[in-house]
């Protein structure tokens, strides 16, 4: 874990917070850990820190606000019985903390004063939030359009947020822009934010008493889900930790699914406004990475149309979990992984639930009304 590496290429690089691709614009990651064992779990500390011993030593001094440790609850989903992994109840509300404390914390180490950020809401209040821990300067770019509930948090933790026009990619292209003069603290690109959702693996794995679960099924937008998870058992599985990698089973709006397309080789549907508003990337950075980590792990995908994402957002809440569309997409999708046989009679299916329904009160307001 002391440098980086470009899978496509095999080329390497030097571990340093500062740089976030390789010399040819190529998404880099952390060549793999060795894994660790239940005796290398700090149990007395409570967030995903407790998994330490499986990080760079880049990271430094942890900037953490108690990310990690969220619940897994059982519900009955259907005919399947599921175990909802509630990645909502993190401090900011959403999975983006794990990797963006792990990001922050290494950043913050290199010297870096001040970051910008592209997100499609999300991310960019995890990114806030943990720079505001930091003392760190964050400027945040969002489509126009984005939830207010999301750009409201960012401000609040003290962030510039800039609203820009068009999609999601317009955003990206600007902030690759802003990026060639101030350190890019981007959670669709920055390899050591992936490191920090590696440790979602690591969690499921002690919450199941040191063992992997059959499946899990997961909501991919840029898929840092499935690349986290990816890491994570592929390093407990070459430390002779788990025999198996669990199925990753991914769901994508039918509005966005430019990795189901990519599994399933077929054409992309065609593109339109969806309510999973995290999940609408239309070229995700990592494409070819996230479709070989669903191949290695014999897993599937699914493409979920907005009726199905509506429904699931009131068959979650009415099983007493808020979850907003694009976290809801990932339930949706469990009937038809269970229809073909994706998920199979009593095995142990771990559902990531992305996001609480707060961040997004004026699509939730409008899917239950």
């Amino acid at each position: 874990m002391d440098h980086y590496v470009d899978p496509r290429s095999g080329r390497t690089y030097p571990l340093d917070a500062r740089r976030w691709r390789g010399d040819d614009g190529a998404p880099l990651t952390v060549a793999p850990g060795p894994g660790i064992g239940p005796a290398d779990v700090d149990t007395a500390t409570r967030s995903l820190w407790r998994y330490r011993a499986a990080l760079p030593a880049a990271t430094g001094r942890p900037v953490t606000i108690g990310e990690g440790c969220t619940p897994l609850v059982a519900r009955r989903w259907g005919g399947v019985d599921v175990l909802l992994k509630l990645e909502s109840a993190n401090p900011t509300g959403s999975f983006k903390d794990r990797g963006v404390s792990v990001m922050v914390s290494a950043l913050a180490a290199a010297g870096v004063d001040a970051v910008v950020e592209d997100s499609s809401g999300n991310g960019g209040a995890a990114v806030a939030a943990y720079c505001a821990a930091a003392g760190i300067g964050a400027r945040v770019l969002v489509p126009e359009g984005t939830s207010p509930g999301k750009v409201i948090q960012a401000r609040a933790y003290g962030a510039e947020v800039a609203e820009v026009p068009g999609d999601r990619a317009a955003t990206a292209e600007r902030a690759l822009v802003e990026a060639r003069s101030t350190a890019y603290a981007s959670h669709n690109r920055h390899p050591l934010f992936l490191q920090g959702t590696k440790t979602l693996a690591y969690e499921l794995w002690e919450d199941l008493g040191f063992a992997a679960p059959d499946a899990v099924v997961t909501v991919a937008g840029a898929g840092s889900i499935v690349l986290g998870c990816d890491l994570g058992f592929g390093e407990l599985r070459a430390a002779g930790r788990i025999d198996r990698l669990p199925r990753l089973l991914v769901a994508q709006p039918e509005r966005c699914a430019p990795v189901h397309a990519a599994f399933q080789g077929g054409p992309a549907p065609a593109f339109g406004p969806t309510i999973a508003e995290g999940a609408a990337i239309r070229e995700p950075v990592r494409l070819p990475e996230v479709v070989a980590a669903i191949r290695r792990s014999g897993g599937d995908t699914v493409a979920v149309p907005e009726d199905g994402i509506a429904a699931a957002v009131r068959r979650l809440a009415g099983a007493g979990v808020y979850a907003e569309p694009t976290s809801a997409t990932a339930a949706a999708a469990i009937d038809a992984f269970a229809a073909r046989g994706a998920i199979r009679p009593g095995e142990t299916v771990a559902v990531v639930v992305t996001g609480s329904g707060l961040k997004a009160s004026a699509a939730m307001e409008r899917l239950l009304a």
